[in-house]
């Protein structure tokens, strides 16, 4: 497993109401995925508030948040960012502590950010029309047994299709990228923005959103470490306030879902400071995904992932949604920095 490790310094301090609660400097080791969603990880880092906050963040890129598990199991990952698994449900029924804490982002209808590409030769020559058509296609996706799972499922639904209609690669984000370009996979659901740059290159269509596939899905979440949690419970609740202020940083700087004004400006170039892609038009070209201001989660959504990982019997030991989550943390840090 691919780890690209990359130390970031917190610099100038900025006032917070959830400052002090954590020793100065303490760290703090966060799993990312260097994805579009990645953003108010970035602002707060970028415009001091975890500094505020007193801690030192080192982000560590994965290729899938799905391959975060085993570190973050073991210590090595304090805070995990991305789609929850069957891994991470499976962590759990071992007994493991390991928990979701607050949203990272969701599809509401008009901010999709995964959505579904197929190559455009299959396009330009028919081969596929409709989603029907994706029977005995090659569809990259991040991992087994992720959100991107259940949203593949949805699709196949729609198209009178099950999972044994086609064959499902797992492959980083990036690389959906030069697969689709190399024409090794016919499909893919690809997370922004690495969809864009598929589309840029000219070697997809972009089909739907996986807004219109699954809308309202709890995509990705923002997980706690057991170990972090118990034994750095006030850099936790610091960590998850200055978070939530990136989030309505983020929030402001969007008009109808897309980086907009000064303020969107701004957001765009902390992304091309931080992200995959140097460019800021690239984060202003596509509608980005839903983050809630106070952190609210989709229980229903999560139920509902859970249950296609047990019927596709991803799932090794009975566990439930609410063993799986523990909001104290994000009251806590509600509670410091005030609700949205």
């Amino acid at each position: 497993m691919a780890l690209l490790n990359r130390r970031i310094f917190v610099g100038a301090a900025v006032v917070s109401a959830a400052a002090g609660r954590a020793r100065a400097g303490q760290a703090v080791r966060v799993g990312i995925t260097n994805s579009a969603s990645d953003v108010s990880l970035f602002i707060a880092h970028k415009r001091g508030y975890f500094a505020a906050a007193g801690l030192d963040v080192e982000f560590i890129q994965f290729d899938s948040a799905a391959r975060m598990i085993a570190p973050f199991v073991a210590g090595d990952v304090d805070v995990g960012t991305g789609a929850v698994s069957a891994a991470f449900y499976n962590a759990i029924g071992r007994g493991i502590d390991v928990r979701i804490v607050c949203d990272k982002n969701s599809t509401p209808p008009g901010r999709g950010t995964q959505p579904l590409l197929v190559r455009r030769d299959h396009v330009e020559s028919g081969r596929y029309k409709t989603l029907a058509d994706l029977k005995g296609m090659k569809i990259a996706m991040a991992a087994p047994g992720t959100s991107s799972m259940a949203t593949i499922g949805r699709a196949l639904e729609k198209g009178g299709l099950t999972a044994a209609d086609v064959d499902q690669i797992a492959l980083g984000f990036p690389q959906h990228v030069v697969a689709l370009a190399n024409k090794a996979v016919d499909a893919s659901f690809t997370v922004e923005p690495s969809a864009s740059e598929a589309v840029r290159q000219g070697s997809a269509v972009r089909i739907m959103g996986d807004d219109e596939v699954y809308p309202f899905h709890q995509l990705s979440v923002t997980q706690f470490a057991g170990q972090f949690a118990k034994q750095k419970a006030d850099a936790a609740r610091g960590f998850l306030g200055a978070l939530l202020r990136g989030v309505r940083d983020f929030n402001d700087a969007l008009v109808d879902g897309r980086y907009a004004g000064a303020k969107g400006d701004a957001v765009a170039a902390i992304l091309a400071e931080y992200g995959p892609f140097r460019d800021p038009a690239i984060y202003k070209s596509f509608n980005t995904s839903y983050s809630d201001p106070n952190g609210k989660l989709n229980m229903e959504s999560l139920r509902g992932d859970l249950d296609y990982f047990k019927k596709a019997g991803l799932i090794e030991n009975p566990v439930t949604i609410e063993k799986a989550v523990d909001l104290s943390f994000l009251q806590a840090a509600l509670k410091d920095i005030g609700p949205a």
